[in-house]
C-alpha cells in the first residue's frame, strides 16, 4: 500500500456503518470520534468523509447522528446493505476509492473492511471479548469479529479504546500486531450535572447497558435484593436493549425495566439517580461509568481491571462475583457522595476533541 505524507488537507474516509442502527457503545464511540476529528481537523483543512453502505432507514439514522458536524456524508443506499458489506469484505473488490474517490486515510469499522489502493489503513478495536470469552457472545458476533481481527493485521495503525485493550491486542495478535494507539471514548456533552432530572416516584439505583451475559446482571439483581431488605424504598432501574442468552431474568420485586432509551432520556435518568451500578465482568473501556460521573452520580463499579481507566479513583469498586460486595458498596455510595466531584473532574478528560486529536495524531505517527 502506498504511503501518504500526513499533513494539511487530508481526505479521511471513516466507515460509519454502525450508526445505521440504534446507537450503543460502538456507535457512540464512532459518533464522538468523527465529531472530534471534524472539530480538530477543520483548522488544518482536513476533509472528513462519513461513508456507509446502508438502507433508507439506516441512512436517516446516520445523518441524524452526524447532524451539526462538519463532515461530508457519502452514503451508498442499498436494499441489502449487510449482505453487500459482507460480500465486499470477502471478495475484496473493488477498492473503496472506486466508491468514495481518492483518499489519504481509510478507517474501517467492525462491520466491513473493503480493500483500498492507497493511503493509511486504520481501524479501532473496541475489545477482545469474542476472542477471550466466546461464550459471552452470539455465534454471529464471534464470526464477525474474528474476521475483523484478521483484517486488522493489515493496518498501518490500530486504535484501541484503553491501554488495557491495547495490552490485550498486543498479547493476542503477537508478532504481527500493527502499531497501537489509544484514543479514549468521549462523553457526549449532554451528559452533565445540569439539566432535567428523571422523576420515577422515589429514589433509584440506575444500571445501563445491553442485557447480555457479560454485563453480569444477576449479581446486581441479587445484590440489590440484599440492599432492599434495609432500603425498601429503593428501585433498581435498568436502561438497555434486551439482549440474548440468560442475561434477562424474570421480573423481580423493585426492578424496573425501561428498555432502550434515547440519549435525552438517558441523561435525565443519570442525573436523577441516587447511585449508578455497573457489574460488568469485562469491558474495552466502560463508557457508562464515565457518563454517570459526568452527570454527577456516585458510581459503584466492578473491580475488574478492564474498568480501571474508566473509573480512575472516582468510583467505589466491588467484586463482580459477589452480590454482598455490591450491596455494601451501593449502600456506601448512598451514604457518602464525596467522590462525585472527583468523578466530574475525571470525566471531563474524555472529550470529543481529545478523541479526535488522538486519532489524527495516530495517523501522523504511522504515515
Amino acid at each position: 500500500m502506498a504511503r501518504y505524507l500526513v499533513g494539511a488537507g487530508m481526505r479521511i474516509v471513516v466507515d460509519v456503518s454502525p450508526l445505521s442502527i440504534p446507537r450503543t457503545g460502538i456507535g457512540n464511540y464512532i459518533r464522538g470520534m468523527v465529531a472530534g476529528m471534524a472539530e480538530v481537523g477543520a483548522a488544518a483543512g482536513h476533509e472528513i468523509v462519513a461513508f456507509a453502505p446502508s438502507g433508507l432507514r439506516g441512512a436517516r439514522r446516520i445523518r441524524e447522528a452526524l447532524a451539526g458536524d462538519e463532515v461530508e456524508t457519502a452514503i451508498l443506499r442499498l436494499p441489502v446493505a449487510h449482505a453487500w458489506r459482507v460480500a465486499w469484505s470477502r471478495i475484496r473488490l473493488p477498492a473503496v476509492e472506486s466508491v468514495v474517490g481518492p483518499l489519504d486515510v481509510f478507517h474501517f469499522s467492525d462491520w466491513m473492511y473493503p480493500p483500498q489502493r492507497n493511503g493509511i489503513r486504520a481501524t479501532t478495536v473496541h475489545d477482545l471479548v469474542p476472542l477471550r470469552f466466546p461464550e459471552w457472545v452470539t455465534a454471529r458476533t464471534k464470526r464477525m469479529h474474528e474476521a475483523k481481527y484478521r483484517a486488522s493485521l493489515d493496518c498501518d495503525v490500530v486504535f484501541v479504546t484503553s491501554k488495557f485493550t491495547g495490552s490485550e491486542v498486543r498479547r493476542h495478535f503477537g508478532p504481527r500486531c500493527p502499531p497501537i494507539e489509544v484514543a479514549y471514548p468521549s462523553v457526549d456533552p449532554r451528559f452533565r450535572r445540569d439539566g432535567p432530572r428523571a422523576s420515577l416516584g422515589g429514589p433509584y439505583v440506575l444500571a445501563v447497558g445491553t442485557l447480555e451475559p457479560r454485563k453480569n446482571l444477576f449479581v446486581l439483581f441479587e445484590g440489590f435484593r440484599l440492599l432492599r431488605e434495609a432500603r425498601p424504598e429503593l428501585t433498581l432501574v435498568v436502561a438497555g436493549a434486551r439482549g440474548w442468552g440468560d442475561a434477562v431474568p424474570p421480573d423481580r420485586p423493585g426492578v424496573r425495566w425501561l428498555g432502550f432509551v434515547s440519549d435525552e432520556r438517558l441523561a435525565a435518568l443519570y442525573r436523577g439517580a441516587s447511585a449508578f451500578a455497573y457489574t460488568s465482568r469485562f469491558e474495552g473501556f466502560g463508557m457508562p461509568v464515565v457518563e454517570a460521573m459526568a452527570s454527577g452520580v456516585p458510581v459503584v463499579c466492578s473491580a475488574h481491571e478492564s474498568l480501571d481507566e474508566a473509573c480512575g479513583d472516582a468510583a467505589l469498586r466491588a467484586d463482580p462475583d459477589s452480590p454482598e460486595a455490591f450491596a455494601a458498596a451501593i449502600d456506601d455510595a448512598l451514604r457518602d457522595a464525596s467522590k462525585v466531584g472527583k468523578g466530574v473532574e475525571h470525566a471531563a478528560r474524555f472529550t470529543r476533541r481529545a478523541c479526535g486529536e488522538a486519532v489524527l495524531s495516530g495517523y501522523a505517527a504511522h504515515a
